[in-house]
C-alpha cells in the first residue's frame, strides 16, 4: 500500500475518459495537420503564392507545436492540466477561424501558424502527461488507444475536408474545421486531477514547478534523458520521410496516382493497428522490459525503411508500406511509457515537453536531407536507407541506458527497495550544477 497521500494510479475508471479525451485531442491535432493538403491546394491557387510559400503555412504550426510543448508543460505545472488543454483547444479554435478571413499569406501564418500552432502545444503535451499519471501497469496500452486517434481520423479528414472545400470554398471549410476543432475545449475538460488515497486532488503537475523551475531545465544535466532525447532526435530524422516521399517513390515505381495514395492510407490503417497492438503487448508480457519493446519496434521500423528502394513494383510496396505503418505505429506509445520509467512520474509533464522541443531538430532535417539526397542520386534509393540507417542508429543509443540488459522493470526495483532510488527521478539523481552538497529532498519540494 502506497503512504497516505500518495497518488493513486487508476489503470481504469475515469482513466478511460482521460483516455478518450486524449484520443480526441490527438485526433484533432495531428488528424488535421495530416490532413491539411487539401488546403494547401486552394492557398496556392487563391493567394498566388509558391509552393515553399505556402508550405511553410503549416509547418510553422508544427514548429510551434514542438517548440512550445515546454510552455504548454509549465502553464500546466501552475495551473493544472485541464484549463491549460481548454484554453489550447480554444487558440487552436480561433486561430483556423481567423484564418478564413485571411488576405494575405501573412496572415495565415500568423493565424495557423502561430496562434493555432500555440494551442496545439497547450493541448497535446499536457494531455500524453495525464494519460501517463493515471495508468501504470496498463500505461502503454492507454497511451496506444490515446494516440491512434491521430491515424483514425486523417482516414476521416481527408476526404471530409475535400469535400467542405467543393461545397464550401475554402473559407467556408476553415470555419468548419474550426468548430471542429472546438471541441478540444470540451475533451479538456475531462482531464480532471488525479485523486490521491487520502481522497485530495493530486497536483503532481504543479509540484513540478515548486522542484527547481516551471521548465524543468533540470532534466538536461540528467544523463539518461538525454541519451533518450538524443535517440528520438536520429528516429525522428528518419521516422517521417515516408509521409513526404513514399507517394513519389511510388509514382516514379511505376504506380498510377491512386495507387500511390492508397498506400499511405494503408500505411495509416495499419499504423493504428501497430499503437494498439504493441501498447497491450508490452503491458502483457511481464518477463520483457518496456524499453526492449520499444528497441524492437525501432528496429524494425528501421529495416523496413532500409528496405523499400526493393520496392519495384506496386505490391512489393504495399507489402512494405503495411510493415512501415504498423512498426512505426507501434513505437510511439512505447516512446511515452518508457519515458516515464526513465524521469519518474513527478517529471513526465516537463520531461514531455522538453523531448518535444528537442527532438523536432530531427523532425526538420529529416525531409530536407531525404530530399537533398533524391536530387544528387536521382531517386530515393539512398534517402530511404539513409532514414533506415537513422532509427537503426537511434536503437542503438537506447541500448546505452542504463540497466538496460536487465529484465527487472523499474517500478519492481523502486518497490524492493525505495531508498536507494534518487529525488524524484526513477534511475539516477541530477548532480548538483556546483560543488555544493546536494539538497535535501525537503529542500528541493520548497524550492
Amino acid at each position: 500500500m502506497p503512504p497516505p497521500g500518495h497518488p493513486v494510479a487508476l489503470d481504469g475508471g475515469w482513466g478511460w475518459m482521460v483516455v478518450l479525451a486524449g484520443f480526441l485531442q490527438s485526433a484533432l491535432v495531428f488528424g488535421v495537420i495530416r490532413s491539411f493538403g487539401v488546403f494547401f491546394v486552394e492557398f496556392v491557387a487563391y493567394f498566388q503564392a509558391s509552393s515553399s510559400t505556402i508550405s511553410w503555412v503549416v509547418s510553422l504550426g508544427v514548429a510551434i507545436l514542438h517548440f512550445a510543448s515546454p510552455v504548454g508543460s509549465a502553464l500546466s505545472a501552475r495551473y493544472g492540466t485541464r484549463p491549460v488543454v481548454m484554453v489550447g483547444g480554444l487558440l487552436a479554435g480561433l486561430g483556423l477561424l481567423g484564418a478564413s478571413f485571411s488576405t494575405t499569406v501573412t496572415h495565415l501564418y500568423l493565424s495557423i501558424g502561430l496562434v493555432t500552432g500555440m494551442g496545439w502545444a497547450l493541448v497535446f503535451t499536457p494531455s500524453m502527461a495525464a494519460v501517463s499519471c493515471y495508468f501504470e501497469k496498463r500505461r502503454t496500452l492507454a497511451t496506444g488507444l490515446a494516440v491512434c486517434g491521430a491515424g483514425v481520423s486523417s482516414l476521416v479528414f481527408s476526404p471530409l475536408f475535400q469535400y467542405l472545400v467543393d461545397t464550401h470554398g475554402w473559407r467556408g471549410s476553415l470555419v468548419v474545421v474550426a468548430g471542429v476543432s472546438l471541441n478540444l475545449v470540451a475533451s479538456g475538460a475531462l482531464l480532471r486531477p488525479l485523486a490521491s488515497e487520502g481522497g485530495q486532488a493530486h497536483a503532481d503537475c504543479r509540484r513540478l514547478g515548486s522542484l527547481a523551475s516551471l521548465f524543468t531545465l533540470e532534466l538536461l544535466q540528467h544523463g539518461p534523458f538525454m541519451r533518450y532525447v538524443l535517440a528520438f532526435i536520429l528516429v525522428d530524422t528518419g521516422y517521417f520521410v515516408p509521409y513526404a516521399h513514399l507517394v513519389a517513390h511510388a509514382r516514379e515505381a511505376g504506380c498510377e496516382e491512386y495507387e500511390a495514395a492508397f498506400l499511405m492510407a494503408t500505411a495509416a490503417v495499419t499504423d493504428v493497428c501497430g499503437r494498439v497492438f504493441a501498447g497491450w503487448l508490452a503491458d502483457s508480457v511481464a518477463s520483457c522490459r518496456r524499453l526492449h519493446h520499444l528497441t524492437f519496434w525501432t528496429i524494425l521500423t528501421g529495416a523496413s525503411l532500409a528496405l523499400m528502394p526493393l520496392g519495384h513494383n506496386y505490391a512489393a510496396l504495399m507489402l512494405l508500406g503495411i510493415c512501415y505503418g504498423f512498426f512505426a505505429g507501434a513505437l510511439v506509445p512505447l516512446q511515452f511509457s518508457c519515458l516515464a520509467e526513465i524521469v519518474g512520474p513527478g517529471y513526465v509533464l516537463g520531461a514531455i515537453g522538453l523531448m518535444h522541443m528537442l527532438e523536432s531538430v530531427g523532425a526538420l532535417l529529416g525531409t530536407p536531407l531525404s530530399g537533398w539526397l533524391r536530387d544528387i542520386t536521382g531517386n530515393y534509393a539512398a534517402s530511404f536507407a539513409t532514414a533506415g540507417a537513422f532509427l537503426l542508429g537511434g536503437s542503438a543509443v537506447l541500448g546505452t541506458l542504463p540497466n538496460y540488459f536487465s529484465c527487472s522493470k523499474p517500478s519492481d526495483a523502486q518497490e524492493e527497495n525505495p531508498q536507494d532510488q534518487s529525488g524524484d527521478f526513477g534511475i539516477e539523481e541530477v548532480p548538483p550544477p556546483s560543488n555544493e552538497p546536494p539538497p535535501s529532498r525537503s529542500q528541493r519540494l520548497v524550492s
